[in-house]
């Protein structure tokens, strides 16, 4: 099918148009910002509250997150409905690639068995490692699938980003997936360092909105 292509100075932005043909399925994924919480070495940052069933998918953005502790790496974890301490028993992959600034050897990608968990109700990594220098700092996004079903168990992934300082640098990406084991609402989410405090960073809980195009 060939494609017709309409010069913008030809139409007329104050008449009205109307379109022949159907669109069918034309989904639209509409970002809605819940709540932005910015650390100041703080030793987390908690999301508790706005996760429930008025979204069926919940999308955290990391911006920034630099550690105080050389070294760290990004964590999360959730509590079901009622719970605390959050400790829900979760199992995930791993696996990274990365590629070092003088190009000294080939780029790598490593599924790394020791940052990955199997029924386990300690915090999830999210990325590999954060220097506490200033060109060194993750971002990404951690997706939760539908956390108000008391149905079926939770699903999430991520992706990270963080430039790193050891010798020689390199550039590292982080991928997550994995599900909460538990029928229960997931309802609270709490991101930590696995060791010392956030230094500074901002982390932005969207809730997602399909709508259809017709």
């Amino acid at each position: 099918m060939s494609l017709s292509k309409v010069q913008a100075e030809s139409i007329d932005l104050t008449a009205t148009y109307a379109f022949s043909g159907t669109v069918t399925d034309t989904a639209v994924r509409n970002l809605v910002l819940l709540q932005t919480l910015t650390a100041s070495s703080s030793a987390n940052l908690s999301f508790t509250s706005g996760i429930d069933d008025t979204y069926k998918e919940y999308i955290f953005k990391f911006i920034n997150i630099h550690p105080e502790t050389d070294g760290a790496r990004l964590q999360f974890q959730g509590n079901a409905s009622g719970g605390s301490g959050f400790n829900e028993t979760v199992t995930n992959t791993f696996f990274n690639a990365y590629h070092r600034e003088n190009d000294e050897a080939d780029p790598t990608i490593v599924y790394r068995t020791n940052l990955d968990q199997a029924q386990s109700t300690d915090f999830m990594n999210l990325n590999q490692n954060t220097d506490n220098d200033d060109d060194s700092h993750t971002s990404g996004e951690l997706t939760l699938f539908d956390p108000s079903s008391t149905t079926f168990v939770k699903h999430f992934f991520s992706k990270a980003v963080t430039p790193s300082n050891y010798s020689p640098p390199y550039m590292d990406n982080d991928f997550t997936a994995g599900y909460f084991n538990t029928t229960s609402a997931i309802d609270e989410i709490q991101f930590k360092m696995h060791s010392g405090n956030i230094d500074s960073g901002t982390i932005k809980m969207y809730g997602v909105l399909w709508s259809l195009m017709v």
